[in-house]
């Protein structure tokens, strides 16, 4: 058995990895941590107020804010926890210090933007259709809650497509009373970012050519949709030395 603990465990997402962990045969929830809901008891557990919680942990698994999450990845490897996270917003700079911490001692962890396998296939169709369409642009749609934008996903899928792209393409310049409205530049690629109560997680890549245009488009339309890309990442992450990004590596 391999024994979970949750941060962030009263969230939308926290919830439902705590759902997912229970009702698997062979993990085993032993903490819940959520210092704003400290005492209440969800799927048998009672959360836990701070992160030493965790201490009896072999995984723990990450959904809270970007503001924790750093502090949280420290400790757990720190401590010979291995991390899963699924917090979005984390930079270049916070990937590397999480790598140099992974690389010292004996935890390992997975950090995903998505968790979502058809999300993760979506990337890498649009890597594939770069490498003959220069054009492209990224609009990405979430819930209301969400603080980060663009999205860890849209980030990854912007990336993706300009390393493999064998051109560069760009709009004409902009002319208008909000040059905003084309949105944010990563990588040469412009993403656009909603955000609206109704929505779950979304994402649309249009690419464009004479004559032709190609939509990829990933609907995540309720948070069951991430348990199996977690389940698979807290089942896999023990034999992945230090840090790996994106859950791609573990469908390989």
């Amino acid at each position: 058995m391999i024994r979970i603990g949750v941060l962030g465990a009263a969230g939308r997402m926290g919830r439902e990895v705590l759902r997912a962990v229970v009702s698997a045969d062979d993990l085993d929830l032993v903490a819940a941590v959520d210092p704003e809901h400290v005492g209440q008891e969800v799927e048998g557990v009672a959360i836990a107020p701070t992160i030493d919680a965790l201490a009896d942990a072999d995984v723990a698994v990450d959904f809270t804010h970007p503001s924790a999450v750093m502090g949280n990845i420290r400790w757990c490897l720190e401590h010979g926890v291995h991390a899963v996270v699924g917090t979005t917003g984390l930079s270049e700079h916070d990937l590397g210090d999480i790598r140099a911490l992974a690389e010292r001692g004996d935890a390992n962890c997975v950090v995903a933007p998505n968790f979502a396998l058809g999300a993760v296939l979506l990337l890498r169709f649009a890597a594939e259709a770069a490498r003959f369409f220069d054009a492209a642009e990224v609009i990405e749609l979430h819930h209301d809650g969400k603080v980060d934008a663009p999205s860890g996903t849209a980030l990854a899928t912007a990336r993706a497509i300009d390393t493999a792209r064998a051109g560069a393409w760009s709009a004409p310049e902009v002319i208008g009373s909000d040059p905003s409205a084309r949105g944010a530049d990563v990588d040469g690629v412009r993403v656009h970012a909603v955000r609206l109560p109704g929505l779950v997680a979304h994402e649309e890549v249009l690419f464009g050519g004479p004559g032709q245009v190609l939509t990829l488009r990933h609907d995540a339309l309720d948070r069951q949709a991430f348990m199996p890309g977690v389940l698979l990442a807290v089942r896999g992450v023990a034999a992945r030395p230090g840090l790996t990004v994106g859950l791609d590596a573990l469908l390989d």
